[in-house]
């Protein structure tokens, strides 16, 4: 019994307890299997959260994706370009933060039950949802500041003296007012729809004056963009 007393045999007892069945099992033994299992859940769940976020998987999953935006895309800089730097759709669309990614994970979730009850299941179905479709992601690139946009591009990574003029004026005014990339980027690797009007502000809501009423050049063109009414 005097083996029993102090640090030593406290932990002789414990080591005793931590390894005495419990049932069928020791609680050494469940301990390990669960830091094992637990391991291996983890591990799957990266898993499938990097298989998500994979062109293969974004443009081959679903035929809404595949035959509409995909296509689309393939034609942008964003695809292909003189650096062969390519942006894949995660890159513009699922945040790099781990809280923010399974957050836009578990919201996307929720666009499987489009696909099942066939809301843009067709070309013309999509085309009649474009803007919305197109609003909702200028709304979410406004909230964050255009954070996806920001992982590749920012104000203080810019070479300003290699932009073209417009491209400096543009980018000065947008920094001394604090607006984001998707204020003027909007149709950079998508068509925009066929009712886009390039003087109404989508992520505000409003009428904005057009920059020839008040003597300033438009906002830089939208590479791949769709048709703009003309203006009465």
């Amino acid at each position: 019994m005097a083996d029993e007393v102090g640090p030593t045999g406290g932990i002789r007892r414990a080591w005793r307890w931590l390894w005495r069945p419990s049932g069928r099992w020791s609680v050494g033994a469940l301990l390990i299997v669960g830091v094992l299992g637990g391991i291996l859940a983890w591990g799957g769940f990266h898993t499938a959260m990097d298989a998500t976020n994979t062109l293969e998987f974004c443009a081959n999953t679903c035929h809404e994706m595949r035959d509409n935006v995909y296509v689309e895309y393939q034609s942008t800089v964003h695809y292909t370009n003189r650096t062969g730097v390519r942006a894949v759709c995660s890159d513009c669309h699922v945040p790099r933060e781990w809280s923010h990614k399974v957050l836009r994970k578990v919201k996307a979730t929720g666009e499987l039950w489009g696909h099942i009850i066939g809301e843009i299941d067709t070309k013309e179905k999509f085309e009649k949802h474009r803007m919305t479709l197109a609003q909702n992601e200028w709304r979410q690139m406004k909230a964050t500041d255009s954070r996806e946009c920001r992982n590749c591009h920012a104000f203080t990574a810019m070479e300003k003296a290699k932009q073209r003029p417009r491209a400096q004026q543009r980018h000065a005014e947008a920094q001394q007012k604090g607006m984001t990339c998707i204020d003027c980027h909007k149709g950079i690797a998508h068509l925009l729809p066929q009712d886009f009007d390039e003087d109404f502000d989508y992520t505000a809501g409003v009428k904005v004056t057009p920059y020839a009423a008040v003597g300033q050049p438009g906002p830089p063109a939208a590479s791949g963009g769709g048709p703009i009414p003309a203006k009465p």
